[in-house]
């Protein structure tokens, strides 16, 4: 036969769970609710992203294989990657834009080309390391008829030791030094980066062969 007071106990703490139930209850549960929706959209968020990333794969993947089929209109497919780029994760977005901006050029809409560099290297929300490409791409295509000393200005930051890109921005700081006829300068930055082994071997190839080409 169960102890009197043992019951009585139980029923004391049965009531005292009520009140607290009654007087917190709906806060607890208004708590469990915000985290449960926060947990779901967060679900629902990664399922939302990974559906985006592979429709943005696949518009890219199909504009790639586009571009690289015989006879195929450049101009049509620069338009395409474009396309594809809005909307699109970041990552697709900036590669789409390259792409473009590349075809164009190929093309000849050079000013439409260097125009999507430009906003693809002042895109705060675009990854450095695109940002840094469409900055040395923009100067590169630049070379022929853009100002000596505007070039330097825009190649210098990538030149640093820790850029993605020093090696290449080293060679087109080579060559727009030689472009404003200061030979010794680009014969240097030449030899410099010839003898460097951490720059890609072709890279250091050119430059050796540019600065022989500069010697005497």
């Amino acid at each position: 036969m169960p102890d009197i007071f043992d019951e009585v106990a139980e029923d004391l703490r049965a009531e005292r769970a009520r009140r607290v139930w009654k007087r917190y209850g709906t806060v607890v549960l208004g708590v469990l609710v915000l985290v449960l929706a926060g947990i779901g959209a967060h679900q629902s968020w990664r399922w939302y992203q990974a559906r985006e990333a592979e429709k943005a794969a696949i518009a890219f993947m199909a504009a790639h294989r586009a571009a690289e089929a015989e006879g195929t209109d450049l101009r049509a497919i620069a338009q395409r990657f474009e396309e594809a780029s809005r909307g699109a994760p970041a990552g697709y977005r900036d590669l789409a834009r390259l792409r473009a901006a590349a075809l164009k050029a190929e093309t000849g809409d050079l000013a439409e080309a260097l125009r999507l560099y430009d906003a693809i290297a002042a895109d705060s929300g675009a990854d450095r390391l695109y940002r840094d490409l469409a900055s040395l791409l923009w100067v590169i295509r630049s070379l022929d008829q853009g100002d000596p000393a505007m070039l330097a200005a825009r190649i210098t930051p990538l030149t640093r030791p820790d850029s993605a890109w020093n090696a290449s921005a080293r060679e087109v700081a080579g060559l727009i030094a030689l472009r404003a006829s200061r030979r010794d300068e680009a014969r240097q930055a030449f030899q410099a980066l010839a003898a460097d082994v951490t720059a890609p071997r072709s890279v250091r190839e050119r430059a050796q062969r540019l600065a022989m080409g500069l010697e005497g």
